[in-house]
């Protein structure tokens, strides 16, 4: 099964393009176990609105078809039940401060990783998708105390900060990447060689990583992030869209 990595963003009126893929693998994995319909464990991690960025993230995911979500809704200091990934058929991690759900979701690492070995399909959004990696880009805005992002995208720290991820993807991760201008921030931690590559995921488009060679799907572009003999190279896939 893959891993689905979606830059973030949200649409007036969702079209499911970017959750496709996940809802089709995790349907053929309840197929199999004999469920009509695929049970998902969503987890958010927010300050005060956890249980509305669930309701936005199951109402994104079902327009690409129906889901049975089990959804871990909590704070910033609350811990996420193991049960949530209990018997299901996918898992969607959500949105918010990237260095929370880092923090609250280490004690799963592990099984999310099994899970996902087993054929489990994994989608983050926005920071569910930049934890997906092995060096996770958690957030920070500046490189040495030099700027190399804006600071809003710095996620409550300055410094850049690179931590371990769950692991399923090789190469870092940024998101939103387009919208709030965090290539410089990517092509500057892969100048450094704080992480030997990385991809980053603009809104409402999704790059997919599994056994097969990499696919998109969106309506905007995912952007690889490598370095060459002469320095820093920067490729665009854009996306599939409709």
């Amino acid at each position: 099964m893959s891993v689905h990595l979606v830059g973030g963003g949200w649409q007036d009126r969702p079209d499911g393009v970017a959750y496709r893929g996940f809802v089709a693998e995790a349907t053929a994995r309840a197929a199999a176990s004999g469920r009509g319909v695929p049970r998902v464990a969503v987890v958010a991690v927010r300050d005060g609105d956890g249980d509305a960025h669930a309701a936005k993230l199951v109402a994104a995911v079902a327009a690409a078809g129906p889901i049975d979500a089990v959804v871990a809704a909590g704070g910033l200091e609350d811990d996420i039940p193991a049960s949530v990934f209990a018997h299901v058929d996918g898992v969607v991690v959500g949105g918010g401060l990237t260095p929370v759900y880092r923090d609250r979701l280490a004690p799963h690492f592990d099984g999310i990783r099994a899970l996902v070995t087993a054929g489990v399909p994994y989608l983050g959004f926005s920071a569910g998708a930049a934890i997906a990696a092995t060096h996770a880009i958690v957030g920070g805005w500046r490189l040495g105390g030099v700027e190399v992002a804006p600071e809003d995208v710095g996620e409550d720290l300055d410094e850049v900060a690179i931590r371990d991820g769950i692991g399923l993807v090789d190469v870092s991760v940024d998101v939103h990447l387009a919208q709030w201008g965090a290539l410089s921030r990517l092509v500057a931690v892969v100048e450094a060689g704080l992480v030997d590559a990385g991809v980053g995921v603009d809104e409402n488009t999704v790059l997919i990583a599994g056994d097969g060679p990499l696919r998109t799907a969106g309506v905007g572009s995912v952007w690889s992030v490598t370095r060459g003999d002469q320095g820093v190279v920067v490729r665009t896939l854009a996306g599939s869209g409709k």
